[in-house]
């Protein structure tokens, strides 16, 4: 990025749930650790190019400890000879003496204090994803509170480019039609203007592609309802239009945004105990019946509480090779007692291979357990929060809440439309009329489906039901699903709540964080309306 051609501002996002656990368990051994090593492995090489071209540099890579990380940058700076001013945000830790973590997300306007106080790198602990982007538009335009509409439209942009190059064309679900069929993805530009008005980019001959539809695919990755709710301002993605703005240029504008909620999200992470998992390979014939039975002889062996089974029945019939043969039992041990989910377990399934069923083999070696953590969300009032900048001479400026705040409830979900609508049909993947984009948000998930043209979008919200949606993802029908729909983007949103139990850390799903849903969704085969064309389009 700081190679490829002009900029102003290189950002860098380091922080999911996940990691704030880690970061967690890094602090309990060594209370100076807390933030993301690798980001000063990767400062080491670069920083001294930034400094030259006036780059600078906006980083959540302070995790738990943002004084810490700046502190390490200074004195990397200093072994390196280069005169980096340093600025830290903190005030987002929040004293829960039960939790392992607990940190609000807090918004821009610290970030911007510390640029306008001189600073080339700022580092943050938990702000928003997209404030890295908002709080650099707010030092370069002068935004107050009140431009809610500028703010609005950066928090578009940076919730696009959060993600790096999955809005360039990676994990997009036509990759197989981007120039380079998706091999090496540049990394994304926001061009951000003085009305909040963004155009989304990318250097000139880097990989991948930006397109309306590349764009779309990450506007819906990770969002619920069309109200996305942010410290700084609430926007309205379904406000957001995208128009092609020349090539690899899509220009997003008409965001609008509304007052923030009067509170602040908390993100609090827990040890929940300790876990273990080994797979069986069941080949060939009764693989119910040699299923059941290592159940009950893991059963017998370890006891029942905290056993998870999952048969994943990948076999074939009348198979030629052994894989294409074979089903796979997933056995997963959850306990708060490190020793019976340890060896005791892995141990007990590994002898039984002499005393199981016939073909018995394992993929996995017996091995000790591991911690897993549980994610909750919380909210906090925003007056409850001491935000501060702390400036590169070591001013502490205090960052004021929001004066106008306002309690936005939950959006409406959108029921399809009365009926499909109707013309002759044909047999075809889902995917061939449809892009999507899937991710996690703590124990749920959302599925995000964009039609590729507007016919295709017409019978798409008249189809996708949450009980059509239920019959092509069973998994979904015991859980509560709520729909949303984005015309602008010729989009519906799903999110299922609980899908992923108590979040990435701890779920034993075979696709923890639903990166893999909606590739799932399209490769379904359903009735296709046979006037509506595949590939994009009017």
């Amino acid at each position: 990025m700081l190679d490829g051609g002009e900029l102003d501002v290189l950002t860098g996002d380091y922080l999911a749930e996940l990691t704030m656990l880690i970061l967690g368990r890094d602090r309990l051994r060594d209370p100076g650790l807390g933030y993301a090593k690798t980001f000063l492995r990767q400062l080491e090489t670069c920083l001294g190019t930034a400094l030259d071209q006036g780059v600078r540099i906006v980083t959540n890579a302070g995790g738990l400890n943002p004084a810490g990380l700046a502190s390490a940058i200074e004195a990397l700076a200093t072994r390196l000879g280069l005169p980096a001013r340093v600025g830290y945000v903190e005030g987002d830790a929040i004293e829960r003496p039960d939790a392992l973590t607990a940190n609000a997300y807090l918004g821009a306007f610290g970030i911007a204090a510390c640029l306008d106080g001189g600073a080339n790198v700022v580092v943050t602990g938990r702000v928003t994803d997209a404030s890295l982007v908002i709080g650099p538009a707010i030092a370069r335009y002068g935004w107050g509170r009140d431009d809610l509409d500028e703010l609005a439209g950066a928090t578009v942009a940076g919730h696009l480019v959060e993600c790096g190059a999955q809005v360039t064309g990676g994990n997009f679900s036509f990759f197989t039609e981007l120039p380079d069929g998706g091999r090496r993805p540049g990394f994304p530009i926001a061009e951000v203007y003085a009305d909040g008005s963004t155009v989304l980019t990318k250097h000139q001959g880097t990989g991948g592609a930006v397109t309306v539809e590349t764009v779309t695919a990450q506007l819906l990755y990770e969002i619920g309802g069309p109200a996305y709710l942010g410290p700084d301002v609430t926007t309205r993605l379904d406000t957001v239009t995208l128009r092609p703005d020349g090539p690899d240029r899509v220009r997003i504008s008409g965001v609008r945004g509304t007052p923030p909620p009067p509170t602040l999200k908390v993100g609090v992470n827990n040890l929940g105990g300790f876990r273990n998992s080994m797979t069986f390979v069941l080949c060939g014939l009764d693989i119910a019946a040699k299923a059941a039975l290592v159940r009950g002889q893991v059963e017998e062996a370890v006891g029942r509480d905290g056993l998870e089974f999952t048969l994943a029945r990948t076999d074939h019939p009348d198979a030629s090779d052994t894989e294409a043969a074979s089903a796979l039992l997933h056995v997963h041990l959850r306990d708060s007692d490190r020793s019976r989910a340890g060896r005791a377990f892995s141990a007990a399934a590994v002898e039984l291979a002499l005393a199981s069923y016939p073909g018995c083999t394992l993929t996995t070696l017996p091995g000790d357990a591991t911690p897993y953590g549980v994610f909750t969300a919380d909210v906090i009032p925003q007056d409850d929060v001491t935000h501060v900048a702390v400036l590169p001479g070591g001013e502490r400026v205090p960052i004021a809440p929001p004066i106008r705040t306002a309690a936005t409830s939950e959006d409406e979900t959108v029921p399809a439309g009365a009926a499909a609508l109707e013309g002759p049909t044909r047999r075809g993947p889902l995917g061939e009329l449809v892009g999507a984009r899937s991710g996690d948000k703590g124990g749920d998930a959302n599925l995000g489906v964009w039609a590729r043209s507007d016919a295709g979008y017409a019978w798409l919200r008249a189809w996708l039901t949450v009980e059509r949606l239920a019959d092509l993802l069973p998994e979904t029908a015991p859980l509560s699903v709520r729909r949303y729909e984005l015309p602008n983007l010729r989009a519906v949103n799903f999110v299922i709540e609980g899908l992923l139990g108590a979040g990435v850390a701890a779920s034993t799903r075979f696709d923890p964080q639903a990166k893999a849903l909606g590739e799932l969704l399209r490769a379904r085969v359903v009735d296709l309306p046979a006037d509506v064309p595949t590939g994009a389009g009017r």
